[in-house]
């Protein structure tokens, strides 16, 4: 299959880029920069010129593929109202570049739009629409696509992480380092879902491959991990001490993080795993964590 990937300079799409070629798959993937084309074409890649400004730059790179995985996001969350709203219109772009085709649309959301109503994890059979997260928009924008008959499935992220990187967790990590201390909100009960990189990046790959309509998958490897697990952790990693803080106290500490930092973020991957037949075997969150390259 000839695949276009967007993010294919970032954290996973660099990943996915072996994982898909290893397989036996093309790739044709997205980059804004003539830096980064050259990364790809020593990778293996075709690199394909454009930006998620230009929607419309990603058109003819899903032109020319059998299939598109979208896993770019600009994640300055500093703007990320605008941001989840510009990932809406680049899908609506690969979508329309897809039109009539069948050819499968990988997009990415994150897994808190499947959480349900009453505190359960979320699971992949529940699209929960009201989601106050504004990344909502991803998933409302592939559900259109869906309803116009275009070939749409999404895999939803939890942390995913490897020794250098663990999702909001490394912003987490610069919090901890200005203020001198790690902290967790009340008592630090709340649970973050976590995914290996390595793990994510095959579950892209099964979802590509499988092509199923409307599907929705979890690249979740561990259901729930305590807040305080972490900062326990990322105390031992950077030396600093470890402390609870109060809810009305998390917005002066966290600043944009502290929308995320005391909420329960629970996922279950039983149906992606049955789906897929995919069983996430990489390390544990508090693994890589604790094996974290603090000063790489």
């Amino acid at each position: 299959m000839r695949i276009f990937l967007t993010g294919a300079t970032g954290f996973i799409g660099s990943a996915l880029i072996p994982e898909l070629i290893a397989a036996g798959h093309e790739v044709i993937g997205l980059t804004r920069s003539d830096a980064g084309a050259r990364a790809l074409t020593a990778a293996g890649v075709e690199p394909h010129l454009g930006t998620l400004e230009v929607p419309g730059s990603l058109a003819s790179g899903a032109a020319k593929a059998d299939g598109v995985i979208h896993a770019a996001f600009d994640h300055d969350f500093s703007r990320f109202v605008e941001n989840c709203e510009k990932d809406k219109r680049v899908i609506a772009a690969l979508g329309a570049a897809l039109a009539g085709s069948g050819r499968p649309l990988i997009i990415t959301s994150a897994v808190g739009m499947g959480s349900g109503q009453h505190g359960e994890p979320a699971t992949e059979d529940v699209f929960n629409t009201g989601h106050r997260n504004p990344r909502i928009a991803s998933e409302l924008a592939g559900q259109a696509l869906l309803q116009d008959g275009i070939n749409v499935s999404v895999v939803r992220l939890p942390q995913v992480h490897n020794p250098y990187r663990q999702g909001l967790i490394t912003p987490l990590i610069d919090v901890a380092r200005e203020k001198g201390v790690v902290a967790y909100v009340g008592d630090g009960g709340n649970h973050w879902s976590a995914g290996h990189l390595s793990d994510v990046v095959r579950l892209y790959r099964l979802a590509i491959e499988a092509g199923e309509k409307g599907a929705r998958y979890h690249a979740v490897g561990e259901e729930g991990v305590t807040s305080r697990e972490i900062a326990e952790s990322l105390g031992r990693g950077l030396g600093l001490p470890v402390t609870s803080i109060a809810q009305e106290d998390a917005a002066a500490h966290f600043g944009w993080l502290s929308i995320f930092v005391s909420q329960d973020m629970r996922a279950s991957s039983a149906l992606t795993q049955a789906r897929l037949d995919w069983h996430p075997s990489g390390p544990t969150l508090i693994e890589d964590l604790d094996e974290a390259r603090y000063n790489a």
